[in-house]
Order: C-alpha cells, then sequence, then structure tokens
C-alpha cells in the first residue's frame, strides 16, 4: 500500500468510513429462542450504544489497498473528531500515513515523499463540509444516530449470523476473553439488519444499507466475523474477513479503552497545503509538460 498524497487521501477517507461503522447496535435482549452465543454476543453489541470514544487498533488487508496497521483514536460525542497513523506493509519498504478529522476538515500527512510534492509541507487539508462524506458526517452526528458511529458497533452483524457459537477462552492484549464465531452471507445480513431497524428512522436504515453496500461493492458474498468479549461484556476485538473479487478482505479491530478523553488538533496552517492548491498545481504541470 505505497502511501502518495493522492493514495492516502483515498485510503485514509475509506478507513474513516469503514471505522466510522454504519451498523445499527440492538438492544440486546435476550430473546426465548437464542442460544447463550448470540444472547452473548448481543449483549456485546447493545454496550455500544454507551460509548462516547474509543481507542483500537486495526490489522488486516484490503483489496486494492493490501496490508496495513493502524492505530486510531475516535470521539464520538460531543462531536466527531478522530486520530489516525497508518502503516503500508506491502510493495517492499513500509510506508506511513497519518489521518486528523477536525471540525468537518480531513487531514491528511504522507510523510517525506509526500512533503516533495507540496513544496516541504507536510500534511493536505480536505474540507469535507458540503460533500457526501460531510454529510455522512452530518448524519454521524445526529442525535438519532450517536450510538451508531463507533467500530464497536460493527460487532451487531455478527447478530446476523445464524450459526454462532463459542470457540472459547483466549487472551487478548492481556485480558481474558471469551471467542464467538459466526459465518452470515450479505443477504442474511441484510435481512437481518432490515428486522432490526423495522422500528428505527430512515437515517439510520440508510446507514446500514451503505454499510453493506461497501462489502458488495468489494464483490465480497459471505462474511466470517470473530468477536472476543471480555469480562464486562464488552467488545475487546473483533474480526472480519471474507473473498473479494480482488482479492482477500480481512480486518481486525482491538480496542484498547473506552470513553476516555480524545483531543484532535489540526496541524499548523503554515504546514498544510489545501487541495486546491493541489490540483492547481497538477493541472499547471500538465499544461506547461504540454499534457492536457
Amino acid at each position: 500500500m505505497g502511501i502518495s498524497v493522492r493514495r492516502a487521501g483515498g485510503a485514509g477517507l475509506a478507513a474513516l468510513l469503514l471505522a466510522a461503522g454504519a451498523v445499527s447496535c440492538g438492544k440486546g435482549e435476550d430473546e426465548p429462542k437464542m442460544s447463550p452465543a448470540a444472547a452473548a454476543v448481543a449483549k456485546a453489541a447493545s454496550h455500544a450504544e454507551d460509548i462516547t470514544s474509543a481507542h483500537y487498533r486495526m490489522t488486516g488487508q484490503v483489496p486494492q489497498q493490501g496490508r496495513f496497521t493502524a492505530e486510531a483514536a475516535m470521539r464520538i460525542k460531543p462531536s466527531i473528531a478522530m486520530s489516525m497513523k497508518m502503516t503500508g506493509t506491502d510493495q517492499g519498504a513500509q510506508q506511513s500515513a497519518e489521518v486528523r478529522l477536525v471540525d468537518k476538515v480531513m487531514y491528511i500527512n504522507g510523510g517525506a515523499e509526500a512533503a516533495k510534492e507540496l513544496n516541504g509541507k507536510h500534511w493536505v487539508k480536505f474540507d469535507l463540509s458540503g460533500t457526501q462524506a460531510g454529510e455522512q458526517l452530518d448524519q454521524l452526528s445526529s442525535a438519532s444516530a450517536q450510538a451508531q458511529q463507533n467500530p464497536a458497533a460493527d460487532t451487531s452483524m455478527l447478530t446476523g449470523a445464524k450459526d454462532t457459537k463459542e470457540v472459547g477462552t483466549e487472551t487478548v492484549d492481556g485480558v481474558k476473553t471469551t471467542h464467538y464465531q459466526g459465518t452470515a452471507t450479505l443477504d442474511e445480513l441484510r435481512t437481518a439488519m432490515e428486522e432490526q431497524d423495522k422500528d428505527k428512522d430512515a437515517t439510520l436504515r440508510e446507514q446500514h444499507q451503505q454499510s453493506l453496500k461497501q462489502f458488495e461493492d468489494l464483490g465480497v458474498e459471505k462474511i466470517t466475523m470473530d468477536l472476543w468479549v471480555d469480562g464486562e461484556d464488552r467488545a475487546k476485538q473483533f474480526r472480519m474477513r471474507g473473498d473479494a473479487d480482488e482479492g482477500p478482505f480481512d480486518m481486525t479491530f482491538t480496542f484498547l479503552d473506552y470513553n476516555k478523553p480524545v483531543d484532535v488538533a489540526a496541524p499548523a496552517a503554515s504546514d498544510t497545503a489545501k487541495l486546491e492548491e493541489l490540483l492547481m498545481g497538477s493541472a499547471e504541470g500538465a499544461e506547461g509538460s504540454g499534457l492536457q
């Protein structure tokens, strides 16, 4: 995953929207026909509603992006903010990028190589106001959706699997957990989400459809999910994997802490280039070289 300014921007936005998670957290009430494993998963998913911030690691492989590792801190309330550092581990030498989201403005730092294209500046500024991404952030900030935009919310997808089972007891990052696993097709997940959403507002239903569409666009037809639950019935780790059209999709979130203060600051203006300036420079370069 070589990270130029352009690719870092695309990967950063994709990671942000994916990590923002748009999958519903059910109330987790134990229905009589629920297996003990399904009931435990539903209970853990319901606890995501109480999350106001999260600090987590991500590792995985995404088609067309390659393998990566990342660490992020995300604030959900009272407003959304995020800081993420990513490292691509494919294509030879490791390459890194940093993403910050502050007041609906995304900043991408592509490192020293990117700075060569930005007259020594390290950051590119992407104003999301008025864009589709900005509209999605507005939806995530709405009162009706505030329980839905944290990575732990994705754990509710496992409630859509009909074969959820307990795998065993495992230690994750020094914490004793119970490991659960299940597999579901996108059609099964869509049906389960529609059932969960039937009494919820249109904004949430749309978010869930968009989340499933991300997998559909990758060509993933079936998702295997693993959830590790700690002694407080919270998600400690969550993994999603499946076969996409252009290679395997495999992503793991490991949650380091919940509900602790997260402050994200914008980089110095003197070290930041605006996207408009970058595009203008590219256009002038093409014109000067005779490339239109």
